[in-house]
């Protein structure tokens, strides 16, 4: 395995140089295999490579292409340029599902001896998006902050906007409520969360409130999307969250309050 396997991740030198030399040296390398097996390339976070290395090692793939299998993993596809692409059969795996997430969670409190509530380990899923990596590292820092796995406790150390305030504001959103709705938002604001938490958590909590009709939701996610882009694109402020807030409040009023007396 150790001669017939090359592993590089982010944190080695991964520049042109080291595709030139270390990873051609290892492609022109003679190893004895079993028939039809292949030395292996391993590069874990490919995304990072400069687009220079990316370009030199398309043509060490070209050329040694039958001794020498190229394995690459990435999160984000379009930061591999296009020639590697062409050259690889592309593989994509989905997030894990909230239930594969608390198989895991629960196994490794157990086996830690970690105490922990259900809204614990629900406020660890929600806020990881299946991933686990993510999951595990909030797990462990509020347990180490805390010494106690809570829903509380966790929102405190990912340090996003609580769902159930995030719930009641889109509640009273769906009620017309525009004030309360307001008031939750401008607490939020003032504990210091940035626009951006705020919109994510809103998106996240909409999809999961089973009182919305299907309609609502589309008519929710639709208007929470086009602020999102809005803060994306640099205006984050307070003032556009309150306006989502209006505009969710509206859909669900009678057209005939907004008609002129």
């Amino acid at each position: 395995y150790k001669e017939a396997v090359l592993e590089l991740n982010a944190s080695d030198e991964r520049g042109i140089d080291v595709v030139r030399n270390r990873i051609k040296g290892f492609a022109q390398k003679k190893v004895t295999l079993p028939a039809g097996r292949h030395k292996l390339v391993i590069l874990d976070e490919a995304d990072s490579m400069t687009p220079g290395a990316q370009q030199a090692l398309r043509r060490t793939m070209e050329i040694y292409s039958t001794t020498t299998r190229f394995a690459f993993a990435c999160n984000q596809s379009n930061k591999i340029i296009e020639p590697l692409q062409s050259r690889c059969a592309i593989l994509r795996y989905s997030r894990l599902t909230d239930g594969q997430v608390v198989k895991r969670l629960s196994q490794i409190c157990e086996a830690e001896k970690v105490e922990f509530s259900e809204d614990g380990i629900a406020a660890l899923v929600f806020s990881a998006e299946g991933d686990m990596r993510q999951a595990i590292n909030n797990l462990q820092s509020t347990w180490a902050g805390f010494g106690f796995v809570s829903g509380d406790n966790v929102f405190r150390v990912v340090d996003s906007p609580h769902p159930i305030k995030v719930q009641a504001m889109i509640k009273a959103c769906w009620e017309g409520k525009v004030d309360p709705a307001l008031d939750i938002l401008n607490e939020l604001w003032n504990l210091g969360y940035s626009s951006h938490d705020i919109i994510s958590t809103m998106f996240r909590v909409t999809k999961t409130i089973q009182t919305l009709t299907e309609h609502a939701k589309l008519e929710f996610i639709k208007e929470i999307g086009f602020t999102h882009m809005r803060i994306l694109d640099g205006v984050g402020t307070l003032l556009q969250l309150s306006g989502c807030v209006a505009k969710l409040c509206k859909i669900n009023m009678k057209p005939e309050l907004f008609l002129p007396n």
